[in-house]
């Protein structure tokens, strides 16, 4: 599809206008509540910490509320408004456009506006999203500890009408770029649904896969020094630049460990680093699992050789005629949950308790065989290269790609 000559087609010789937001419309801003004013039911709230961030979420569908009696002194969102969170930890946040349009009457947190005008509330939720909103009202956010923009700024920001002189016209317009831009959004909608349940899936197979009965297989702990090979990085000096100026040597840190294979690093060292360092190179194929922080107990698998910070420990098969590595990534990856549980008062995870983690060792066809499985239902959900992750990616560009070609008119007087 042409985007230009569809709207050509769509306009029909039509003038379009560019309008302040303000001039055509009304923002509202919401009042301030905090997290202990949010019960299990009751009126839906949109809250700060909630930025949704997808077009068509509804209030009917919101995960949080707040008491009836408190609702009637905060001021609400009616039903066709369009919201739009105006904070955010970064100037990007708020370049974001992030914009909600509800379907029913919901409380609007302090931090977010809600718009009303004669405008079809979808499209103007579908411009809040574009580059070009965002290129207007950079100039108007003010950044401190938290990024704001007020009433003021974003009335500033100039929105396309077209056929101005016939709102009738004007809306139908509006109407068919709507439909058109709500059939990418489904089409994204319904991968997104189609991954959470290949995720439900494949972690439900994963758990039948590698769950073993005492006695059914031969097990060993990793401290077992004839199997496994168990041990933690470290981190060069920072103060040493030469540790680390021009390195080659991927260095990991923990943010890595999100219980997937990992293909590449972000950080490097030197040779020098590695050598004045306790930091090791380890070999690919080799399980690791984050030892503090947020993402504690959580894992990844190296496809290429690397060395870790002290935050993470390595495993590595030293039989692999008896253990296959991606196995025991697997199985490690699957007790993430229980690990967390069991595990939650534990500031760290230590060298010592993580050799007394038990590994089952059923026969190396079977590993194989398991890992076989995992591994096709890994690249469904979870490749960025391959299955519905990247199909997702792909769609969610392609209507960008339309959203701002539909929305960009002409330019001239764009600017107020």
């Amino acid at each position: 599809m042409s985007g230009m000559s569809f709207l050509e087609r769509l306009l029909d010789g039509a003038a379009v206008e560019w309008k302040p937001l303000g001039e055509v419309g009304i923002f509202a801003r919401g009042k301030r509540f905090v997290r202990t004013d949010m019960v299990s039911e009751g009126v839906p709230c949109i809250h700060y910490g909630e930025m949704y961030t997808h077009y068509g979420i509804s209030a009917n569908n919101s995960k949080s509320f707040i008491d009836e009696s408190l609702a009637l002194k905060l001021r609400k969102a009616n039903y066709g408004d369009v919201v739009i969170v105006a904070a955010g930890e970064t100037v990007e946040d708020i370049g974001n456009g992030t914009a909600w349009l509800g379907e029913s009457d919901v409380v609007i947190h302090d931090a977010c506006f809600s718009y009303k005008s004669k405008l079809d509330p979808t499209f103007v939720s579908y411009f809040l999203r574009t580059r070009q909103f965002k290129e207007q009202i950079k100039r108007h956010i003010s950044s401190s500890k938290i990024s704001a923009i007020n009433a003021d700024g974003l009335s500033k920001a100039v929105i396309p009408i077209p056929c101005p002189d016939n709102p009738d016209r004007s809306l139908a317009i509006q109407a068919e770029i709507v439909r058109i831009l709500d059939t990418f959004t489904e089409l994204t909608t319904e991968l997104t649904r189609e991954l959470t349940l290949r995720k439900k899936q494949y972690e439900y197979y994963r758990d039948r896969l590698l769950t073993f009965e005492e006695g059914e297989v031969e097990w060993k702990t990793l401290g077992d020094e004839n199997f496994f090979e168990v041990g933690s990085g470290g981190t060069p000096s920072k103060t040493k630049p030469e540790y680390w100026n021009d390195g080659n040597i991927p260095w990991l840190k923990s943010e890595s460990c999100n219980n997937v294979v990992v293909y590449s690093a972000n950080h490097f060292i030197t040779e020098l680093g590695l050598k004045k360092s306790s930091a090791k190179l380890l070999a690919e194929k080799t399980s690791l699992i984050a030892l503090v922080g947020a993402t504690i107990f959580k894992t990844a698998f190296l496809e290429f050789s690397a060395t870790t910070n002290q935050n993470i420990a390595s495993i590595k098969s030293k039989n692999s005629n008896a253990v296959n590595d991606k196995f025991v990534f697997y199985y490690i990856t699957n007790m993430y949950e229980v690990l967390k549980s069991e595990m939650r008062n534990y500031g760290m995870l230590n060298l010592t308790t993580l050799r007394q983690f038990k590994i089952p060792i059923p026969p190396l066809a079977e590993q194989a065989r398991i890992v076989s499985i995992l591994d096709k239902f890994d690249t469904l959900t979870t490749s960025i290269s391959e299955g519905l992750p990247r199909e997702i990616a792909l769609r969610q560009q392609q209507y960008e790609y339309y959203r701002d070609l539909l929305l960009s008119f002409s330019k001239a007087d764009e600017e107020q």
